[in-house]
């Protein structure tokens, strides 16, 4: 479940660093600088991941790239999808980690 959120996330990371290439002609410094703090925090939650507060932050992180739109008109489409990913993410994660925990149970320790 992590790997897959980390990688949503890092990957989010490089999609922010580019709407803030093509915002920087046009707006004003103070979106760019919003748009550092959303990327800086997808670079850093991954390592959060380990407790609920990292996708707790993950989520928040989701609606602001999304709301990052108001700035960069495409992020609304690309926000979405990577918002998908995310969701698929937590899904699928969650699936593993209980197909995980049933093999774990149903292994009888040899003697």
């Amino acid at each position: 479940m992590r790997v897959l959120g980390s990688a949503v996330l890092v990957m989010e990371f490089f999609v922010m660093g580019f709407a803030m290439l093509l915002a920087k002609d046009n707006q004003e410094p103070s979106s760019i600088i919003a748009g550092a703090v959303i990327a800086i925090l997808m670079l850093l939650t991954p390592g959060l991941l380990k407790k609920r507060t990292g996708w707790i932050l993950g989520s928040i992180l989701q609606f602001l790239m999304i709301g990052y739109a108001v700035v960069v008109p495409s992020m609304a489409i690309v926000g979405l999808i990577f918002a998908g990913l995310w969701i698929a993410a937590i899904v699928v994660g969650r699936r593993g980690e209980a197909i995980r925990a049933k093999l774990m149970a149903s292994r009888t320790p040899n003697p």
